[in-house]
This record gives structure tokens, sequence and C-alpha cells, in this order.
């Protein structure tokens, strides 16, 4: 693995490659136990580094996505995958639960975006735990509870992790046996009654109490079971911001900018909140809040391109009823 990173990152200089690195170690505040271990991390650091140069210069526009260094350039592809990303890529099975009715619903806005509107709640980050689904469908949650006239809050992604025996935790999960769990729970606790502690990539054992619970759903349903992007606009702009699942096995380096239906796979291995789309602009794109913090991408989202279902984006969307 190391010598093909070794390979790859040939064409970046020695010299421009120390000074990246040094940066990187004080933006990130990175410490490494031994001369070695740094040593190991500044040549995957390069190789990073050259593969994101490499994917800058295929750019296909001004607008497309740009990528360099970002807080897990010391990190191996498979380091990554195995901390952010879930296990095994999601498959999603249609026989299973509603399906959202557009019947009389209007023509889209041309702009939405829920977060700005004050529906959603700030950028989580999961640290390394591949418990993006159980995140994905908690901030759906806190949207629809309070896009039903209820107060905006924090709600217990650690009791959907540590608590939902159908999935499996910091190595993933689906948002459908997800909601099922919080349905047959009764309901979530608060961020506050039961904080996130599984950012070490322990998935925890459950310490649920019914009592503190404070936002329930009754049910949950399919937005689009076809990768419908227009039928899926629909839903944004007149219903909500829904979970969806993506393929995020390049978004590592990403740094700002339009990631293209070119740029990116479709093997769902991430889940997150599409918070809106501008359909206005010069290239139409999606826009998606991760949660990786907001010292990732564009202050912790992700913009992807309208009408391509760049990197799966419109595979599974999944909304559930406060």
């Amino acid at each position: 693995m190391l010598a093909l990173f070794l390979a790859l990152a040939c064409s970046l200089s020695l010299d421009e490659a120390r000074t990246e690195f040094k940066t990187f170690k004080t933006r990130f505040d990175r410490a490494y136990p031994s001369k070695e271990a740094e040593e190991y991390r500044f040549n995957v650091f390069r190789a990073n580094l050259e593969n994101a140069h490499a994917k800058n210069a295929l750019r296909e526009s001004d607008e497309a996505a740009t990528f360099g260094v970002t807080k897990f350039s010391d990190m191996t592809t498979d380091e990554f995958r195995a901390q952010y990303l879930m296990a095994m890529p999601i498959k999603p099975d249609y026989s299973i639960g509603g399906k959202w009715n557009s019947t009389g619903v209007g023509a889209p806005a041309a702009t939405v975006n829920w977060f700005t509107q004050g529906a959603c709640t700030a950028v989580y980050n999961q640290a390394q735990c591949g418990s993006c689904w159980a995140f994905s469908i908690t901030e759906a949650i806190e949207s629809a509870v309070y896009l039903s006239g209820q107060s905006l809050q924090s709600l217990s992604m650690q009791q959907v992790v540590s608590c939902d025996t159908s999935d499996d935790g910091c190595n993933g999960g689906d948002p459908p046996t997800a909601y099922q769990y919080v349905i047959s729970a009764g309901g979530l606790e608060s961020y506050s009654a039961y904080p996130y502690s599984s950012g070490n990539g322990y998935s925890g054992s459950c310490s649920f109490d019914s009592s503190q619970i404070a936002a329930t759903i009754s049910n949950w349903q399919w937005v689009t079971q076809s990768s419908d992007e227009s039928a899926m606009m629909s839903f944004v702009s007149s219903t909500g911001p829904p979970s969806i699942c993506v393929d995020a096995s390049s978004w590592s380096s990403y740094t700002g900018g339009i990631v293209m239906g070119s740029q990116c796979g479709t093997s769902l291995d991430h889940c997150v909140q599409l918070v809106g789309y501008d359909s206005d602009y010069y290239t139409p794109y999606w826009t998606v809040r991760n949660s990786w913090g907001p010292d990732w991408g564009e202050s912790g989202f992700i913009r992807l391109q309208y009408g391509q279902n760049t990197c799966g984006v419109a595979t599974e969307v999944t909304w559930p009823t406060a």
C-alpha cells in the first residue's frame, strides 16, 4: 500500500510536501509517537496530496469540486473507510416502508436551504465511528419534529448507535431499520440527556431511559424509489430535509465546489442529510450536510451536481413522520 502511495507521489517535490505537512500538523494539531511513525504519515500525506492535485487537474469547470489538504490527509484509504464510512455498502430494500405521495404538490422553488431557514441543528461530528446512519436519521427526525410545529432540539444519535440491535453501531447501519428502532423504542432522548460518546470507535452499551424521551415518530417513508431527482426536489421544496445515503469514498480530500457526476461513485457507504438545492445556479446542485464537523468541506457541507445522481444522492432518500 505505501509503495503505491510513494509511486503516485513522484511529481510533488519533497520540499513542497514537507512544507505542506508542517502546516497540516499545526492546523490539525497532529503529533506522532515516533520519528518512524511521523515519516510514515508524511509519506501517506504526500501521496494523498498528489492524488488531490491529480483530481484537480481533471476538473471539468470552474464550479467543479476541488480537492486538497483536509483533516484526513494523513490517513490511508483503508483507514479512512474503516473509521469514517460504513463497513458494508447499503442496498436499499424498497419492499419495506411507505412512499411519499406527491399528489397536490406544486412546482418546487428555484432555491431551498432548510439549514439557513433554521430547520436543522448545527453540524455534528461523528469522529472515528461509522455511525453516519444514526446521525442521518436523527438529523431528519430533528427537522421533522421542528417542521411539525415543535421546538428545534438536538436528539440522541448515541441512543440509536448503542440500542438499535438491527444495525451494527460503529460498523454501519441503514436508515429504514434505524427508524423502525426509534418507533419501537417509543422515541429518542435529547442529546443532552444521552450525549454522543462513540467517537472513539466503540458503539457502547445501551443506556436508554424511556422517561427521558424528547421526540417521537410514528412512521417513515421513501421519498423516491427510482433515483428520481425531480421528485426529490419537489419533496425538499414542499416538505423538508430528508436523510440520504451516498458514496463518500472520494470525499476525504474534498475542500469545496460542486462534486460532478464524473467525480464520484454510486456505492452507498455513508448517510447524511440533504438540506437543499439551487436549480438556478450555473451548475445546479444539491446542498448536503455532513457529520464530519464544521472543519471539513464547506463549513461541514458539500455540494453535489444535480441531475446525475451524483454520489448516488437520489438512491436512498427517506423521511420520518413526526
